[in-house]
């Protein structure tokens, strides 16, 4: 007699991601700049903080990450985000942070879960990149964002910039 094989496990399900027009938009709680935006939004997140705004912030900004491919996102009150050139305002659509005027397709909560976002992880979905991550605190310090400002972003220490 022999035992039955396990059958092997049901491939996760896969379904094309859309983005339909949302009328009317979301209330904007994060920006999200990309590539040569990222200086731009974060001297105007730095001006925000020194104002006294509260913003989070997180970046995608590996010292081996190519210029084109530097994300910096910046999270707090519609009334406290910083407007740069070139970034994108996302709101919240059942736990996602998506663009305030676009809608996932399917529904947002699917593309929460198909990421693998648990309870409590920050979510984030654009066209072409999507982010999870632990919510950032609140930066206390401006000097946080210095290094950002620079076109070239962070070296490799963290500094900012070419330390040759």
């Amino acid at each position: 007699m022999t035992a039955a094989q396990p059958a092997p496990p049901a491939p996760a399900p896969s379904f094309p991601l859309r983005w339909e027009r949302r009328e009317p938009p979301l209330a904007a709680a994060a920006v999200l700049a990309v590539g040569d935006a990222v200086p731009g939004l974060a001297a105007a997140a730095l001006e925000r903080i020194r104002d006294g705004a509260r913003l989070g912030v997180l970046a995608d900004d590996g010292p081996r990450l190519p210029a084109a491919d530097r994300a910096l996102l910046v999270l707090g009150t519609e009334d406290d985000l910083p407007w740069a050139e070139g970034a994108r305002y996302l709101g919240r659509d059942a736990g996602l942070l998506v663009p305030t005027t676009a809608r996932p397709a399917p529904a947002a909560a699917l593309w929460r879960q198909a990421l693998g976002a648990t309870e409590g992880r920050l979510c984030v979905l654009v066209p072409g990149r999507a982010l999870v991550a632990d919510p950032p605190a609140p930066v206390t310090s401006p000097a946080a964002l210095d290094a950002f400002i620079r076109p070239e972003g962070p070296g490799p220490n963290g500094a900012g910039g070419d330390t040759r």
